[in-house]
């Protein structure tokens, strides 16, 4: 049983979630605004938060953003009617960890939910370091010497996968399973272009070539070993 905060000033889809999430077995707690929404989270300690993005007042995005800022960990998952690309980024740079475009279906939204809970509880390592390149996990930049770069979040994801797993090939598909699980309008073209785009990223600290392609058999980075650094 999971501890959900439910921030949503739709009555009658908040009504519909919490009688959802019961069923399941979960205990959800709903508030309708960012005010009571930061109260609760001074107060009590949730497992996951779903949060929506359009509130009156103080917005989803500045309740997220004042919840990292104070130290919150729980998985923050966004419900929101915007649905272009800016704005599912400054959700994520924010701090939220997934996005959820309205309307929706419950079924997805229940899916969504028990992915973020399968994540390993307590604290997460801050960091991955392999050779002389460090991942700051948090922030989302990889450092090489006195040099850094910012990474867009399926940028890190991505290397932060890759760097977990190194000496190990991925192909597409896997890479999709692992990194864009709950997306259904992501492909093996989105696992391509962000391959791309994180290079094109790398290069700046001197580190375009880390992710190597190895024919027939996908994405890999080279290392002995990679260290966790919590």
């Amino acid at each position: 049983m999971a501890k959900i905060l439910l921030v949503e000033d739709d009555s009658e889809l908040a009504e519909r979630l919490v009688d959802w999430f019961t069923l399941e077995g979960h205990s959800p707690e709903c508030v309708t605004t960012g005010e009571d929404a930061l109260q609760m989270l001074e107060g009590y300690t949730f497992d996951v938060i779903i949060l929506d993005w359009g509130l009156p007042g103080i917005t989803g995005l500045m309740v997220c953003q004042r919840y990292r800022k104070s130290g919150g960990k729980a998985p923050v998952l966004f419900l929101t009617g915007k649905g272009d690309i800016d704005s599912k980024e400054a959700g994520l740079d924010a701090g939220g960890d997934d996005y959820l475009v309205k309307p929706f279906d419950v079924r997805e939204l229940s899916a969504r939910v028990k992915s973020l809970l399968r994540r390993p509880a307590g604290l997460l390592p801050t960091g991955l370091k392999l050779r002389d390149m460090e991942l700051e996990l948090e922030t989302r930049t990889v450092k090489v010497g006195g040099k850094s770069v910012h990474l867009m979040p399926k940028q890190s994801a991505l290397l932060e996968f890759l760097m977990r797993h190194p000496n190990r090939p991925f192909g597409a598909k896997a890479l999709l399973e692992a990194v864009w699980p709950s997306e259904s309008d992501a492909s093996e073209d989105t696992v391509r272009t962000c391959v791309k785009t994180l290079r094109r990223q790398l290069e700046i600290v001197g580190k375009e070539d880390i992710v190597k392609t190895i024919l027939g058999s996908g994405y890999l980075i080279e290392s002995d070993s990679a260290a966790i650094r919590q």
